[in-house]
């Protein structure tokens, strides 16, 4: 009688890893088992141990204890360049690309010397054209990474890691930075990547993005893993519950809109960017005060300009901006400060490059902006035991992890420096918040609670102005929604009209009938 074949090991095993950074135990005897060939989902709260845990895989940390296993043989990974070896790559949540460099020559980069680049550039050309084909990864070789929208940035990461040889491929929030478009082509491109045989390690906090591409999830806690399930067998609910140990609402839960006074007014707003492009083209709308304005659009289709410009950050070339009955000097001098002593308090789009300077601790960063304010001032002198009292006290308020005003902004993880952000400019009070992503990057129990902080405004009585590339964001938190295409406002849609509608309108392709 013949034996049934044995069943091959698995692609990954994590035995006993346990990692700490000072006191903060970030992962804590954490054991692991992926299986080839499946798309495999780890999900957690910001600060849960998830992007630790793949940076030890991937060679960026050493365990302080443990094994990795790779197709059933203990493996030593102490670099990169060992895990490229072991057949493993990584695509970053912050791409890894030189911006000036063509798509070839970023494939190539630290390979040069390689076996790849023996039949020279046109050998490794038409290898790159070999995996573009097989796994629907189309972008032009020749293209300048700066050209190159964010999705296709992205594919150029995975393609660096496919010429490299990887059998098993990491994703580190993988669509923090994606349209829901984008998004989705991503999905696409892993199930063909798994169904060509390719094992997929997807961390996100997404609860959606689980539910449509994974075999099995893993849920971190703490730096533990509290629960490993098949995606088939779990839901949402039951998900989100074990991210956060209770019960979360996942939905935005807001009463009617009370809309007051005007107390932002954008008139025939022109923005042009370094190149002379034009990204915001003659826009006028008004943000009353006790309402959520939200803008759908694209990325890259001027909101970013648009912010920037009402924020005092950027010059318009023509238009008007009035804050409270104020107008705010938009074509001439910019004076950012001005504008924020005008009641505005602004949450930009991007919280690397310019809502924090990461080598700054936590506490001088809670006050970036407002360090002239007479609180933190003792004399003529910055009051550092009121500044780090009154971050000890955000952080608490807003749970940003680890808890620790002290800590360096860059050892925090992409959510909670989003939350450092988000409370210095809520805690201002302001009559009117702009706000760009509030929750990119953020996990879904932060989500539900800055989510209640913006509508907790709205109610009492401020204006807010609100831009996310996540649809259902702005489709659930906003009182009234305007769709912007190619720089200009093209419509505003009723609150019953289909997600599919208005992502036609995103797109330029149709114009639904507008709110009355």
């Amino acid at each position: 009688m013949s034996q049934a074949p044995s069943a091959p090991p698995p692609a990954i095993e994590l035995i006993g890893i346990d990692k700490r950074f000072g006191p903060v135990h970030a992962n804590r005897n954490i054991s692991l088992s992926v299986a080839k060939g499946t798309i495999h989902g780890i999900v957690g709260e910001n600060g849960a141990g998830k992007s630790t845990l793949m940076s030890i895989l991937y060679g960026f940390y050493q365990a302080d204890a443990g094994e990795i296993r790779v197709n059933g043989r203990p493996t030593t990974i102490h670099e990169s360049h060992a895990a490229i070896a072991a057949g493993i790559g990584m695509v970053h949540q912050h791409f890894m690309l030189v911006e000036n460099f063509t798509v070839l020559e970023n494939v190539v980069l630290g390979v040069e010397g390689g076996a790849l680049l023996a039949g020279g550039l046109g050998h490794a050309r038409a290898e790159l054209k070999r995996l573009e084909r097989e796994y629907a990864l189309e972008v032009d070789p020749d293209a300048v990474i700066s050209d190159l929208s964010v999705g296709l940035q992205q594919r150029v990461e995975i393609l660096k890691a496919l010429y490299r040889g990887a059998e098993i491929l990491i994703l580190d929030e993988p669509t923090g930075v994606l349209t829901p478009a984008e998004a989705d082509h991503l999905f696409r491109i892993l199930v063909q990547l798994k169904e060509q045989g390719k094992t997929i390690l997807l961390i996100t906090h997404k609860l959606r993005e689980i539910m449509a591409v994974t075999d099995t999830v893993s849920v971190m806690r703490r730096g533990e893993i509290v629960a490993t399930l098949r995606t088939s067998e779990t839901n949402p609910g039951q998900l989100a519950e074990l991210m956060v140990g209770r019960r979360v609402l996942l939905r935005v839960e807001k009463g009617e809109a009370r809309p007051g006074r005007p107390v932002l007014e954008v008139e025939n707003l022109t923005v042009r960017d370094g190149r002379g492009v034009t990204m915001v083209d003659d826009v006028s709308f008004t943000v009353h005060a006790g309402e959520i304005v939200g803008i759908a659009g694209v990325a890259g289709n001027g909101q970013s300009e648009l912010l920037e410009a009402i924020a005092g950050i950027r010059r318009a070339a023509s238009g008007r901006v009035v804050i409270g009955g104020k107008p705010v000097a938009v074509t001439g001098r910019l004076d950012a400060r001005a504008v924020r002593h005008m009641g505005l308090a602004h949450v930009p789009e991007d919280r690397q490059h310019m809502g924090l300077v990461l080598p700054f601790e936590e506490n001088e960063n809670a006050i970036l902006g407002y360090h002239g304010d007479d609180a933190y001032l003792n004399g003529p002198f910055l009051d550092i035991a009121a500044i780090r009292k009154a971050a000890a006290e955000e952080i608490e308020k807003y749970d940003i992890r680890p808890p620790d005003p002290r800590l360096k902004t860059a050892n925090f993880s992409g959510g909670n420096q989003q939350k450092i952000v988000v409370a210095r400019e809520i805690e201002r009070d302001p009559e009117v918040l702009i706000i760009g992503q509030p929750t990119r990057g953020v996990d879904i129990g932060a989500v539900e609670f800055i989510h209640r902080q913006i509508v907790q405004m709205r109610d009492r009585g401020k204006g807010i102005l609100l831009v996310s590339v996540e649809l259902d964001e702005v489709r659930s938190l906003s009182d009234r929604i305007l769709v912007m295409f190619a720089g200009r406002i093209v419509g505003e849609p009723r609150h019953d009209v289909s997600e599919q509608e208005i992502g036609l309108m995103m797109a330029g392709i149709e114009k639904p009938e507008a709110a009355e």
